[in-house]
């Protein structure tokens, strides 16, 4: 049986673990705080992978940042994650065979092999954490573009210059469904010091503020639900992150196809949450070895 040692790198831990066809882990996994330099990535990576070669069929790595559609080079820079790491050589980290995938786009595949779009062959994951990510299943393929950099769900979702993104622009759409997003609803709603967290518990206790912000922040979400729907006539669209335990599926699925244009989708919340992009990379290789 075929097994790879796959990677989650982010901006806060390296997450690694070796996994067979089927999607097992065949050990542990374990994390690690993600080194301050490009040269201490790679030669992390490189350590891991030498304690493990003689057992492996390849290396899979799920990355934050844009990859290439031959799956071996980060093709723009990486906000959350050093200098320099964009011009990592991964190739050079080992003879074996080596793939490398957006993490967003590495989940989703988890998802549309063995997860909740397993059976469907058009789909979209929606990850709602800090920020907002994405992978498109289009026709049973993940949807890449012309440079490998498709999918990415950056894009303006008000033009009001309300709320200021990260990358600089306003109004983009993590600005609205984001976990950042719910902490600004919170301060619009509840204080100017509230966050997400508060929303939440004000929610279980029946406050009727923290209920004004959370429904203005699933309508945002509705509405992207909506925009995904009316582009890629989905079969499912998965919910997965820290903020898609908080959503209202059946409330949230009956207004969605009650405004789309297209056919019908079913709205499900993911079965894999911090090991999917590891999984998901792992199984685009196991295909290709």
């Amino acid at each position: 049986m075929k097994k790879v040692l796959a990677f989650d790198i982010g901006g806060t831990k390296i997450a690694y673990a070796i996994i067979d066809e089927k999607g097992n882990f065949t050990n542990e996994v374990i994390k690690v705080t993600t080194p301050k330099t490009s040269s201490g990535i790679y030669e992390l990576l490189k350590t891991v992978i030498k304690g493990s070669e003689d057992e492996i069929d390849g290396v899979a790595i799920a990355t934050a940042g844009p990859v290439n559609n031959e799956n071996n080079k980060i093709i723009g820079r990486v906000g959350n994650l050093p200098e320099g790491y964009d011009e990592t050589d991964f190739l050079s980290l080992t003879e074996k065979p080596i793939l490398l995938e957006n993490d967003a786009n590495a989940a989703a595949w988890a998802e549309f092999k063995i997860g909740a779009a397993k059976g469907t062959k058009d789909a979209v994951i929606l990850t709602l954490g800090t920020g907002v990510g994405s992978g498109i299943i289009v026709n049973g393929k993940l949807l890449k573009g012309k440079s490998g950099s498709a999918g990415e769900m950056h894009v303006r979702f008000s033009f009001g210059h309300e709320r200021q993104c990260g990358c600089g622009l306003w109004d983009c759409l993590e600005t609205y469904v984001s976990g950042t997003a719910l902490s600004t609803d919170a301060k619009i709603y509840l204080a100017p010091d509230a966050t997400s967290y508060d929303v939440i518990r004000g929610l279980k206790e029946g406050n009727p503020k923290a209920r004004a912000a959370f429904d203005h922040w699933q309508e945002c979400l509705e509405n992207t639900l909506v925009m995904m729907a009316n582009i890629f006539d989905p079969e499912v669209i998965v919910l997965s992150g820290s903020m898609a335990q908080f959503v209202e599926y059946e409330k949230l699925n009956k207004q969605a196809n009650e405004d789309i244009l297209t056919q019908p989708f079913i709205l499900k919340q993911a079965h894999f949450e911090n090991n999917a992009g590891m999984l998901g990379a792992a199984l685009l290789l196991i295909e290709r070895l």
